[in-house]
């Protein structure tokens, strides 16, 4: 059974890590999970305090990635129109031109709020860009968080008899 937890929590692992990157799927609460597989193995176990931890950073990682952009619109000058704007065109863009339309969807909604809002291009310009640069933070977190999920993972596996384990898995 510990073969099957192991496997599964690689494969949580890496999904993880694509979602840290492509919006559409939840990186680090894939890689968490990742985490719980092999804590709940027979030979490996995290500290109770290490999971809660790592609980508490993906709950703040994941629902700051959907502040930050906003955050960043207003940051850089965007008004309420801006940041509306900002977070309808992450969910147009989730939904229509997916994956793509995640990263250009926050720029184009701040702008083309700003731009309702009576602002010039420029101004609008800078929201969106604001926004394109908090989606960029976002990503940023959620990869160093599924990144060090990844890692801690890997040094508990090997740590042990880890190798061996895995080497009977392949």
């Amino acid at each position: 059974m510990d073969i099957v937890l192991i496997a599964l929590g690689i494969i949580f692992l890496l999904l993880g890590i694509a979602g840290a990157i492509l919006p559409i799927i939840p990186g680090p609460p894939l890689s968490y999970i990742g985490l719980l597989l092999l804590h709940f193995t027979s030979r490996y176990s995290f500290d109770s305090n290490f999971l809660w931890i790592w609980a508490g950073v993906t709950v703040v990682v994941y629902v700051a990635d959907y502040i930050i952009p906003a955050w960043g619109t207003k940051k850089f000058g965007g008004s309420k129109k801006g940041v509306v704007g900002s977070i309808v065109g992450l969910i147009l863009g989730m939904i229509f031109f997916p994956p793509f339309g995640i990263i250009i969807g926050p720029f184009v909604g701040a702008f083309a709020g700003e731009l309702i809002a009576g602002k010039d291009q420029s101004t609008a310009f800078k929201a969106g860009l604001g926004s394109f640069i908090g989606f960029l933070t976002g990503t940023l977190l959620k990869l160093i968080a599924s990144g060090m999920m990844t890692w801690y993972f890997f040094v508990k596996l090997f740590e042990g008899k880890g190798v061996e384990v895995l080497a009977m898995a392949l």
